[in-house]
């Protein structure tokens, strides 16, 4: 066995880091044999020492409530940051890199609000940072779109990237219960937290979508990504997408206006009806995927544990085994690794996105309502595909619009003209159709 090691510094010990622990002390054999090092933990960083529900045990002479000297202690070499959050892990990284640390994070919200400058100083200082485990979980979908597709031009990206929105979906498309039901379910199971605006809002996915639309395409800002949560979805559009041969899914959208590199891009989150015939419409529970369409490869699609500590840790693991070779190689002449595209990429409005369009009307039951709906939508420039009216047993009567591709906001001015007709006693519900 190889006398070499490396030192790693732990940023947080809770549930991902526990595995992370696990994973090195299970997995030390297979890789030091893989690395030709160990992978020594020197140091961890806690909030409480004494804490005695831990997932692992650890030393506790490798502990300290000191975060910034753990991360900056001479005898490590790669940090890996695993507290979450914006602001003591933006200190602690810049902390690690301006010391000369590699670093590993799990921060989606970091990277994505803070990525150029962190980048930056990496570049600056000579580091590295990997962060696989930052989006999707167990899934390699950084390293594939960094490495595997390096060579190729990503043309689109459609990903399932929020497990706890998926789960509350697909259950709902399962049971067809209300949305708040399952949402205290997944509350109960640990898939959702307590405050869960994050990731039923869909601000989590707009922050993974942030560091895939930087490796493919250039750097957005996070606040600029057009973001819909899934709360506007009801057991009733499960029931008519049913019918139509679609399922609604939780996506995170983002493809180029062209091949040019600087040609702006769309990047969007919000609920999607999707065919059911597509391998995403099967994604379901608390799983990710991500389906990549590129000039070369054409279509490919990723799948796997989004979320979980074995799932978590596999990859920041294997992250910093990556570093461990890039220490090695380095030392023998070899090059640094990509680093996400800096260049900031111009944004299609959302106004100016064309797709096709569910909509949901709750009308009074009286003659010409279908025609004053289909006038309005008519001379806004949107074509419709097929409509369905219920019969006139519910109050009130539903009208149901799947619309051909048009302009949003084309769509968006119909539908203000609508909803304020005489006739109309719901707004509009509004879900977007991928295709």
């Amino acid at each position: 066995m190889s006398t070499r090691s490396i030192g790693v510094a732990l940023l947080g010990l809770g549930n991902v880091g526990g595995g992370v622990v696990k994973l090195l002390a299970e997995n030390a054999s297979a890789i030091e044999e893989r690395l030709g090092a160990r992978l020594e933990v020197r140091a961890i960083a806690v909030r409480d020492p004494d804490k005695s529900n831990r997932v692992v045990s650890a030393d506790p002479s490798l502990m300290s409530t000191d975060l910034l000297a753990t991360a900056c202690r001479p005898d490590v070499d790669v940090v890996c940051e695993l507290i979450g959050g914006t602001t003591l892990a933006r200190e602690a990284v810049l902390a690690a890199v301006s010391a000369g640390k590699h670093v590993v994070t799990a921060n989606k919200a970091l990277l994505a609000e803070h990525g150029a400058e962190v980048f930056a100083a990496a570049e600056a200082a000579g580091v590295d940072i990997y962060y696989e485990a930052a989006v999707c979980g167990g899934v390699p979908i950084i390293r594939v779109l960094r490495e595997g597709l390096a060579s190729d031009r990503v043309e689109s990206i459609t990903g399932i990237v929020n497990g706890t929105s998926n789960y509350i979906l697909s259950t709902m498309t399962a049971t067809r219960r209300p949305f708040a039901d399952i949402l205290r379910e997944a509350q109960a199971l640990g898939y959702a937290e307590a405050d869960p605006t994050l990731d039923v809002g869909g601000g989590d996915a707009a922050h993974k979508l942030a560091i895939l639309v930087g490796l493919c395409f250039g750097r957005v800002p996070v606040e600029k990504i057009a973001t819909d949560g899934i709360d506007i979805v009801e057991p009733i559009d499960l029931e008519y997408a049913a019918k139509f041969g679609y399922v609604i899914k939780p996506l995170a959208i983002a493809r180029a206006s062209g091949p040019a590199p600087d040609a702006p891009v769309e990047a969007r989150v919000h609920p999607a009806l999707i065919p059911q015939n597509w391998l995403m419409a099967d994604v379901n529970g608390a799983k990710n995927a991500v389906y990549v369409q590129s000039y070369a490869l054409g279509p490919s699609m990723y799948y796997g544990a989004g979320a979980g500590m074995l799932p978590t840790a596999m990859s920041v693991v294997s992250d910093m085994i990556e570093i461990g070779r890039n220490i090695f190689a380095r030392a023998a002449g070899a090059a640094k690794p990509a680093r996400p595209i800096a260049t900031e990429r111009a944004l299609v409005p959302l106004a100016d996105i064309r797709t096709r369009y569910y909509l949901r009307f709750g009308v009074q039951d009286q003659p010409g309502v279908l025609g004053q709906l289909m006038t309005v939508l008519g001379a806004h420039g949107v074509s419709i595909a097929q409509v369905v009216q219920d019969s006139a047993s519910t109050d009130p009567v539903m009208v149901v619009v799947l619309t051909h591709e048009a302009r949003e906001g084309d769509m968006r001015a119909a539908l203000a003209e609508i909803d304020s007709l005489a006739v109309v006693r719901q707004p509009a519900r509004v879900i977007r159709i991928a295709s």
